[in-house]
């Protein structure tokens, strides 16, 4: 594995390493950061207290962003009536092998201590457990929009959906995931298609501002796109491992959906028409992402910008007696830190300090500052970048420390974020025939391989990518649709 991550120390936290057993590794990752864990319910999760921190401050952040764009939030129900996903034939068909769903409203005792469906309680209808939300808000958007005065229409739920996920990886892949969904109504196909493409540039400005992660932007072939769309844009970032991740997608469903549906619209000329719709996400899955481009064998790096905790300050008591001051000194300068707008904590535990700098690193903290009695009789702190380790080490008075907070951040995200473009440069190779995607493969390398698009066209392509287990992910906007991108991908 070509590892763009620095090491720690000659000891890690987390075994197996990288290099030993990726998929482990990353669980293992998961598990230390104190993150998510399995749940009781099939092959979902439970989102920990840490997990929903960050979750919490990516989400603040894009709906500002949305809002700022028209967007407005609502509320949709989490079950969908069958009927409603079977007026999209092409649509249910993409979903109708993942959907949960509900078909009795109340359950009696079995007679053997255990409980079932009551069978006097069937529904006259079952119910999806929504593994997407087009068709209910299409739905109520055919009532709402009577003309061209009612457009554009710009909605957005912050939920979960439900797929019943066969093979499931916490984050990455779970029945149950977390995510954003924004569907919009237009009046001409020209602004639908200019929604798909603004919501994809602020999911690359995110991905890059505030997670340190790049990654390849453009439409998807057609075999690829979402089902009903007629364009998908798709954002594929490269692990460590060299697989794709499907970051975020837009979808311009054309009048697919508000055909089928009937969401109809009178137009300024006085004629009735249908409207044009979008739709696009990002999802809990972009955590999992995170993991697997920043983390290295001691643990997460925490992206600083979204970082639930960017500054940890420890209390190195060794005389018991001073250490009720010693903590009063690290209070002081973690509220310093907040009001400059920070999000700072003293850990103030009564365990071993090496224990507290290891949970320190292995949740991917940022910056980790240690105040001894020695830093204290001087204002002065010391502390240590959690991407550099060790060697980062530097101590300076606790003014000085004020000054430099932002800087520091900033050069950790720009380090980051660097890393992951020279990674992702480095491990995609130009190839201009289907032998050269075979050979690449074959030779154990990683990564992406960019090729013309009438690669597509060559029907040994389909052996190769059933032999290597790749995929065509996307059509680089940067190569203007003459490239297609062929890796393994989760």
């Amino acid at each position: 594995m070509n590892n763009p991550a620095q090491k720690q120390n000659a000891r890690t936290a987390i075994t197996p390493t990288r290099e030993q057993d990726f998929p482990e590794w990353y669980q293992e990752v998961i598990k230390a950061a104190d993150l998510a864990e399995t749940s009781p319910v099939r092959g979902s999760m439970t989102v920990k207290p840490y997990g929903a921190a960050l979750w919490e401050n990516m989400t603040a952040i894009f709906d500002k962003w949305l809002k700022d764009y028209g967007i407005q939030n609502c509320m949709f129900p989490v079950l969908i009536p069958v009927s409603f996903l079977s007026k999209e034939a092409e649509h249910v068909e993409g979903f109708a092998k993942e959907c949960a769903v509900v078909t009795h409203h109340r359950l009696e005792k079995d007679g053997k201590g255990g409980l079932i469906p009551a069978p006097s309680a069937e529904l006259e209808e079952p119910y999806v457990v929504r593994p997407t939300s087009e068709t209910i808000i299409g739905e109520a958007m055919a009532r709402w929009i009577q003309s061209y005065r009612d457009l554009p229409m710009k909605l957005n739920q912050w939920g979960s959906v439900m797929r019943w996920e066969m093979r499931t990886r916490i984050f990455l892949r779970t029945s149950e995931f977390f995510w954003h969904e924004g569907h919009c109504a237009f009046e001409t196909p020209e602004e639908a298609e200019a929604d798909t493409l603004h919501i994809m540039g602020l999911y690359k400005k995110f991905f890059e501002e505030y997670l340190a992660l790049t990654g390849f932007h453009g439409p998807k072939t057609p075999e690829e796109r979402f089902p009903g769309a007629i364009n998908t844009i798709a954002f594929e970032s490269m692990m460590q491992d060299g697989k794709a991740l499907q970051a975020a997608t837009t979808h311009d469903l054309g009048q697919n959906f508000s055909k089928s549906i009937g969401i109809k619209f009178q137009g300024r000329d006085g004629k009735e028409g249908f409207v044009h719709t979008t739709s696009w996400a990002y999802s809990t899955r972009i955590i999992g992402g995170m993991i697997m481009m920043h983390g290295d064998d001691d643990g997460m790096i925490m992206p600083p910008r979204v970082a639930p905790v960017q500054f940890i300050i420890l209390p190195v008591i060794k005389d018991e007696a001073t250490g009720a001051k010693l903590i009063e000194f690290c209070d002081g300068i973690a509220a310093n830190l907040k009001k400059s707008g920070f999000a700072a904590k003293v850990d103030s535990r009564d365990i071993r300090t090496p224990d507290k700098m290891w949970e320190a690193v292995k949740k991917g903290i940022p910056v980790r500052i240690e105040v001894g009695q020695r830093e204290m009789e001087a204002n002065s702190v010391t502390f240590v970048r959690r991407d550099l380790g060790k060697d980062s080490k530097k101590t300076c008075t606790v003014d000085e420390f004020y000054g430099l907070a932002q800087g520091v951040l900033d050069d950790i995200h720009n380090g980051l974020l660097e890393r992951n473009r020279k990674f992702l440069h480095d491990n995609t190779v130009d190839g201009n025939s289907v032998a050269d995607i075979r050979n690449f493969y074959a030779s154990g390398r990683i990564g992406f391989v960019r090729v013309p698009v009438e690669v597509l066209k060559d029907p040994e392509l389909e052996k190769v990518k059933q032999e290597f287990k790749v995929t065509a992910r996307c059509m680089p906007f940067e190569d203007k649709g003459a490239k297609v991108l062929i890796a393994k991908s989760y």
